[in-house]
Order: C-alpha cells, then sequence, then structure tokens
C-alpha cells in the first residue's frame, strides 16, 4: 500500500498530529503539534530523523489550526496520497467498543454527546470536519477514548440512582483509553507475564485518571459519566461530593454555565493554589499555596490506588504515564509513601532520573511513555483493511 496516514488528536488547547507511512504497520515520518491555541499559538513539526522547527502561527482556532498543519506537512508528502486521517474521539457512548469509519450519520450521533465531553468533543469534531474538507477522498477514522473501558463489570459501570437513567445512558464510561490500550499492548509485548496479573496504569497529565486492568482488559476507571470524575486534575477537581454543587446552585445562585466554568476551567490544581494548573510551575513554586495543593494530589492520588488495587483483588504492577506520570519523580515519590502495604516501594535514585522501572520493593513499578497517535495509526490501518 502506497500512501500515508495522517492522525489528529485535538484537545481543548492543542492538537497534535503525526504522519505515517501506510505500510503492513504504520511507520512514524513526523510528529508536532499546534501549542496554546488562541492568540499565541506556534506549531512545533519534528520530522523523524530531523531537526524541530518551531512557527509562530498568531491568532489560531482549531480550523486554522488544522490548515496549518496540512501546509506544514506537504512537503513531506512528496505527492501521496493520504489514505486516511486518524481522529482521537473522547466520547464514543455506551456502544462503541472500538474503532470506527466516520460518516455523516455516526457524526451527528458523535456531536449529541458533546454535553459529556465539552472540553473535547467539539474540538475533535470540528478537527473531523477539516479534515474531510482537506482530503474528500480518504477515510476518516475514529479511535475512542471510552471504547477500552467498554465490558467494565456492571457493578463499576453504574450509579445508585433510579435504574431508567442507566438505560438513558448515565452511567460510568471511563476515559483515556487510548493511553491505556498503548501501555497494554506495550506490556504484552515486552512483560507478557505482568500483563496477564493485575495492572493499574496512572495517566497523569493535565487530565488525569486510573485504571485497573486484569489480564489486559480493563475492569474499573476512576473517570465516569464525564471527564471530571476521580483524581485531582490540572484545572478540574475530580471527586467532589454532589451537594457541594446542590449549595453552590442555592445559595450562590449558580446556574449550568457558572457550575461548566468552575468545574471544567477555574477547579483543581488551577483553583487550589490560585497560582497555575502546571505541575511544572507548582513544584518550582515556595508559595505554601502550590505545596497545599500538591499535598492534596498526592493524597487523592494515593487513595485512589489503593482502592483500584481493592477492586482488582492485588496488584502485580502499577504503572506511570502521561506528562506528569513520566516525568514528575517527586509525585510518584509522595503518592507512594504509605503504599508499603501493598508491595510499593521506591527506589529513589531510579525514580528521580525517571527510569524505566523504579522499583525497589516487590511489586513492579514502572515509568512508560504513552503513545496514543500509534493507537489512532494501527486503528486508521485497521479500517482502510
Amino acid at each position: 500500500m502506497t500512501g500515508v496516514i495522517l492522525t489528529l488528536n485535538a484537545g481543548s488547547s492543542s492538537i497534535k498530529f503525526a504522519l505515517y507511512g501506510a505500510g503492513d504497520t504504520p511507520v512514524l515520518e513526523a510528529s508536532g503539534m499546534v501549542d496554546a491555541i488562541g492568540p499565541e499559538a506556534r506549531l512545533v513539526l519534528k520530522p523523524e530523523g530531523g531537526d524541530k522547527s518551531v512557527t509562530a502561527l498568531g491568532r489560531t482556532d482549531h480550523v486554522t489550526g488544522v490548515t496549518a498543519i496540512l501546509t506544514a506537512l506537504d512537503p513531506l508528502l512528496s505527492g501521496r496520497p493520504v489514505l486516511g486521517v486518524g481522529h482521537r474521539i473522547v466520547h464514543g457512548g455506551p456502544d462503541i467498543d472500538g474503532p470506527r469509519v466516520l460518516d455523516t450519520a455516526l457524526l451527528d450521533h458523535l456531536a449529541t454527546l458533546q454535553p459529556l465531553a465539552p472540553l473535547h468533543q467539539p474540538h475533535n469534531l470540528a478537527a473531523v470536519h477539516a479534515a474531510r474538507a482537506a482530503f474528500p477522498d480518504a477515510i476518516q477514522v475514529g479511535a475512542f477514548d471510552t471504547a477500552f473501558h467498554r465490558g467494565h463489570p456492571r457493578v463499576h459501570d453504574q450509579f445508585a440512582l433510579p435504574r431508567r437513567y442507566y438505560e438513558q445512558g448515565v452511567r460510568r464510561y471511563g476515559f483515556h483509553g487510548l493511553s491505556y490500550d498503548y501501555i497494554a499492548g506495550l506490556m504484552a509485548r515486552d512483560a507478557p507475564d505482568l500483563a496477564r496479573g493485575k495492572v493499574i496504569v496512572a495517566h497523569l497529565g493535565n487530565g488525569a485518571s486510573l485504571a485497573g486492568i486484569d489480564n489486559g482488559r480493563s475492569i474499573s476507571s476512576t473517570m465516569g459519566f464525564s471527564a471530571l470524575e476521580g483524581l485531582c486534575m490540572g484545572t478540574r477537581p475530580g471527586q467532589v461530593d454532589p451537594g457541594v454543587l446542590l449549595y453552590l446552585m442555592k445559595e450562590e445562585g449558580m446556574g449550568y454555565e457558572d457550575l461548566t466554568r468552575l468545574l471544567y476551567k477555574e477547579s483543581g490544581m488551577l483553583g487550589l493554589s490560585g497560582i497555575s494548573h502546571d505541575m511544572r510551575e507548582l513544584l518550582a513554586s515556595d508559595a505554601p499555596e502550590a505545596e497545599e495543593a500538591i499535598a492534596y494530589y498526592c493524597a487523592r492520588l494515593a487513595r485512589e490506588i489503593g482502592a483500584m488495587a481493592a477492586v482488582l483483588g492485588g496488584l502485580d504492577a502499577l504503572v506511570f504515564t502521561g506528562g506528569v506520570g513520566e516525568n514528575a519523580a517527586p509525585i510518584r515519590a509522595r503518592a507512594l509513601e504509605g503504599l508499603g502495604f501493598l508491595g510499593l516501594s521506591l527506589d529513589g535514585e531510579r525514580n528521580a532520573r525517571n527510569a524505566r522501572a523504579i522499583h525497589s520493593g516487590k511489586v513492579p513499578i514502572l515509568v512508560l511513555p504513552t503513545d496514543e497517535e500509534q493507537v489512532i495509526a494501527r486503528a486508521t490501518l485497521s479500517c482502510l483493511g
């Protein structure tokens, strides 16, 4: 097969992309991102084996960002056709359990799920429409963050609400599935004995969650109906008593828009610290508010690791991934301080240099870089037949 595959991973403030040769397996040729979408966006492009370039774009939205990506990649295509464009789609609803070709009917359905992922779904779909216009002859494929978690035992999917709501789709979906899919596949290849066991994967970035995986299959996730639940995140609070929201509605007159802004953009590490949502800035800060935010983050992370081990009925390995999980050694150390009873013990020197294996106890603790774009590319190639 001659031609290339393009992947687009559109978030709230960035668009990651990658270009792959379409052979028996996808072969990475270039990668990059449009960063800081808004008035001062920039495009970062890194050809494989070449030097990284950074181009200032000025004011850029998601549609013009995709256009900038296509312009930057055009010299690398060398006349080869784009056979398929793969897209990360955050929410696929209760039924989608794998990649799908994105036709008009499916796109219309996915648009109805935007209220469940308002920070991501609209941008995911905007990128699809831009790619359809740019490459009308290419197949458009969706790879879904929720798909990896389909098939959870019902006890880990439902809320204790009247049963009719479950049938209406009010249930726990789980997210970050592309990242978990990649890590599960990587472990199956490199550590098959561990991959057949009970593994907790901590995807820690601006968004954060844990997945409990047993023999390669997702059993439970800390994220639920939306991408708000579970761990404390950059600007999202994670677990919060729903009574707090009732209180804010009654006592402060907050409505839907107010609560959406509070929960998606003003809470989490930004809200706790009043300084930043970026863990790097908080770790470098001497402000007591930064320390309080970090302490809360690590306490919640430790609590959820312990709870997920109980869900799995044991623990054979713990994996850290994502920007914070892969690079923030102090966060890993603080979160694991009190978890020795699970067999989790860090080698301080290996942890400090972000080594692949950082444990000194009986339960392996691994730091594994994730690659969502590779998962999207494989999904696109599979749909090309």
